[in-house]
């Protein structure tokens, strides 16, 4: 009887857990605001969003984030350097130095100011921001392009309603920060 039940509670969570469509498993038990926010907090750090989205310096350690500047995306003040063209060619991709912006065969990509004022995704719905990660649409809006290279949102879009609704609340408690991000540039051939 026990192996039964065992095997019963296998094939339950097998059935109802383990497909990618997120249809059965996507949220879980809710969190006060507070909660929620920390939850956010430990997730953009945990997966590294300031990687990209963050300004960096170097410093004694290697690259350090410019806290003031947190969330900012590709500074809109810095001049992207020449590519080397023949390396694009050659298969590989090439960042700038602080990972802000990269240049590969789609073109040329800036990291999106993630941070909670207008030019960020202080706008931006709850429903626009699920659409970005679930989905990989540029500022969640239906009928746009899709996110470029190198954002990982088909990683990020198995995470359950939860925690991208933690994220979304974390970045949009996060610091105004003025600079407005270039437009990628994505090439047609």
């Amino acid at each position: 009887m026990k192996k039964i039940i065992i095997y019963s509670i296998f094939f339950l969570f097998v059935l109802t857990g383990c497909d990618n469509n997120h249809s059965a498993v996507t949220t879980s038990p809710g969190l006060d605001s507070i909660s929620l926010l920390e939850r956010g907090k430990y997730l953009v750090n945990a997966m590294g969003c300031d990687d990209c989205h963050s300004p960096k310096k170097m410093g004694a350690n290697g690259p350090e984030i410019i806290q003031e500047l947190r969330f900012s995306g590709y500074p809109s003040s810095q001049k992207l350097p020449p590519a080397d063209t023949n390396a694009i060619k050659d298969g590989w991709a090439l960042f700038v130095a602080d990972l802000t912006a990269a240049v590969g065969p789609w073109g040329t990509t800036y990291a999106a100011k993630i941070s909670g004022d207008e030019t960020g995704i202080g706008t931006w719905s709850e429903k626009q921001f699920f659409n970005a990660i679930r989905n990989g649409k540029f500022k969640g809006m239906d009928g746009g392009r899709m996110l470029l290279p190198p954002m990982p949102w088909q990683n990020y879009a198995k995470l359950n309603d939860t925690d991208i609704k933690a994220i979304y609340t974390f970045l949009k408690s996060t610091k105004r920060v003025d600079n407005i991000v270039p437009m990628a540039m994505i090439n047609t051939h």
